[in-house]
């Protein structure tokens, strides 16, 4: 009788390593980037990541012994993956955070799809993903010591000035592991004791960088691009999170695919959408794209094809619960198509009445709202473009003249909108006097999220415009202002704070070149 193989689940190394000693390794390489969170953040930091790491280590040991499976917490596989969540998350977070991250990644996600070797996705960016889908409004607070700043990527879309070499270092608002450089410096080593190949992380940051570089709206500006690298993830997501050997491809060319897909999904997610992290969603989807990555580049061995019988029926290469689920999703679709066609003059007419009277609202001395063609022109020139160059994803959508019953100018209603908010689009109307002062904001449009950037909707903060006949309104984030022009933060959501007064300084500035 022949002896018979055993062949293990992924990954496999073909030398005398170990999975415990690459992991090690890894761990190793991380421990710069570990080192400077703990040095900016401090105490803070030193929690959350002792105890992502413990929660991690303790629920496989748990789970081997309740499922009577050989101890695999020797393998250091679930430090890492401790390690790695917790680096992906703010320093203030509370302490049951890191907890219940470390829990879904290694009980849900590992251990119940069998273990290493057999996740379909990252462990720790799927405890990532879980923890910003459920606990998205504390997952996403970098208060520190009782202080909240936005990122650097939030203060960049808000069209302020961002500092990178801090951003390199890590002295930043962000996660504990935020310093870029140390997490460059930690990759390559690890690449270069051969933990990982080049291909993966160089196709992921190539075309990430070509990726900003065409869509992002700055060309080929090296301080724009280097200000995306050193922010949002992507580095550490390149050289730690993607070249996961479990869940990528094994084929060079499969890994080139791989990490070009993720390099593109991460950078439209980044300029287009207002995900709390792109860069974590789109390794996701690469994990899922990583079998059939590998159906295409994996070669078959030679005398392995098996010879095509003659009248034997095509065997279909779409597998049957793929095609119902299409299926499923096609009717769905037309249906949804078919209610959104007989309720679209109702939802029209029901944004017509609710625009009428945001109008009325900033503007109460108008009878009736006119257009000018002048300025009907002037924003038709903006050719639906952002408006200028200093309010962030500002867009001017309207402009009309308020007049009184005896048919005299009572003020201007300005309609914009900003792509800068936490959750999505901020749509306010802003009336403006004949003389320049404001009289109010109303949204027409606001998605953020609950019990923060939504209270930008109460009296507290709208009301700070009122009265103000100023050029420039300014976000104090440290609160207490004093001066006119200076509008006090929502606590812990300054995204959206400056989003708004972004908005509101482009409706003043479109008004002053248009009407004053």
């Amino acid at each position: 009788m022949s002896n018979l193989y055993n062949v293990s689940s992924s990954p496999h190394v073909r030398n005398k390593l170990t999975t415990g000693s690459v992991m090690l390794d890894v761990a190793l390489c991380l421990l710069p980037a570990t080192v400077m969170g703990i040095w900016h953040f401090k105490l803070q930091a030193v929690m959350v990541i002792a105890l992502a790491i413990i929660s991690a280590v303790l629920t496989e040991y748990v789970f081997d012994y309740i499922a009577k499976r050989g101890n695999t917490v020797k393998d250091c596989s679930a430090v890492v993956t401790g390690l790695l969540l917790a680096l992906c998350l703010p320093a203030g977070v509370p302490f049951y955070i890191p907890v219940l991250g470390s829990v879904f990644a290694i009980l849900v996600v590992k251990c119940f799809f069998g273990g290493l070797g057999h996740n379909f996705m990252n462990p720790a960016l799927a405890g990532r993903c879980f923890l910003l889908l459920s606990f998205s409004s504390i997952v996403a607070d970098y208060t520190v010591d009782g202080y909240s700043s936005a990122t650097p990527l939030a203060e960049l879309a808000a069209g302020n000035a961002v500092n990178v070499f801090d951003m390199l270092l890590g002295n930043t608002s962000g996660v504990i592991g935020n310093s870029v450089l140390a997490l460059f410096v930690g990759g390559l080593i690890l690449w270069a004791m051969g933990g990982i190949t080049i291909e993966i992380p160089a196709a992921v940051l190539v075309s990430f960088i070509a990726f900003i570089a065409l869509f992002g709206g700055h060309g080929l500006d090296p301080a724009y691009i280097l200000i995306h690298l050193a922010g949002g993830g992507i580095v550490m997501g390149a050289f730690f999170m993607a070249t996961d050997p479990v869940t990528s491809p094994v084929t060079s060319m499969g890994q080139i695919i791989y990490g070009a897909a993720i390099g593109i999904l991460a950078g439209v997610f980044r300029v287009f959408g207002s995900a709390a992290d792109s860069v974590s969603y789109a390794i996701i989807m690469g994990n899922l794209l990583t079998p059939l990555i590998e159906e295409v580049t994996v070669p078959v061995p030679y005398g392995n094809r098996k010879p095509k019988e003659e009248g034997a029926a095509k065997k279909c290469p779409i597998p049957m619960p793929a095609l119902i689920l299409l299926a499923i999703t096609v009717i769905a679709g037309v249906c949804l198509s078919g209610v959104h066609e007989m309720t679209a003059d109702i939802i029209a007419e029901q944004q017509a009445a609710a625009k009428l009277a945001s109008y009325q609202e900033v503007c109460p001395a108008a009878t009736d709202f006119e257009h000018d063609a002048a300025i009907d022109q002037a924003i038709a020139d903006l050719n639906g473009e952002v408006y200028g160059t200093d309010f962030g994803k500002a867009y001017i959508n309207e402009m009309v003249v308020g007049k009184d019953a005896s048919g005299n100018v009572a003020g201007y209603v300005i309609s914009v909108t900003s792509s800068d908010g936490y959750a999505g689009n901020i749509s306010l109307s802003v009336g403006i006097s004949a003389d320049g002062t404001i009289n109010g904001i109303a949204f027409t449009e606001l998605n953020e999220t609950a019990g923060m950037g939504m209270k930008c909707a109460d009296a507290e903060f709208k009301d700070q415009f009122n009265g103000v006949n100023t050029d420039k309104f300014t976000l104090n984030k440290a609160g207490g202002s004093t001066a006119d022009n200076e509008i006090d933060s929502v606590s812990g959501a300054s995204t959206s704070s400056g989003a708004v007064v972004n908005a509101v300084n482009a409706a003043i500035d479109f008004y002053t070149a248009n009407a004053k």
